[in-house]
């Protein structure tokens, strides 16, 4: 990889991280990257993943904490409106 300021990934929204997270796949995919590029690609990815994970646990203790401890089952339609 071309050698550019990255974003500390513990600095990223989840928004962020999922973005970046579909470029690197997208490079990978096409084959644009060397061997050592795809590597450092695949690490990088992998920060991003654990951060991603890291938000949603986080995510998911507030709506607990708000839902008085209980963890709701939301239905997913329901959310987008389809429901």
């Amino acid at each position: 990889m071309a050698t550019k300021r990255v974003t500390p990934v513990e600095k990223l929204t989840y928004e962020e991280a999922i973005a970046e997270m579909e470029a690197i796949v997208e490079k990978m995919r096409t084959g644009e990257l060397t061997l050592q590029d795809s590597v450092e690609a695949y690490k990088r990815g992998k920060e991003l993943s654990l951060r991603c994970e890291t938000l949603l646990k986080e995510a998911q203790q507030v709506v607990q904490k708000l839902e008085g401890g209980v963890l709701v089952d939301v239905d997913a339609e329901e959310l987008r409106g389809e429901g």
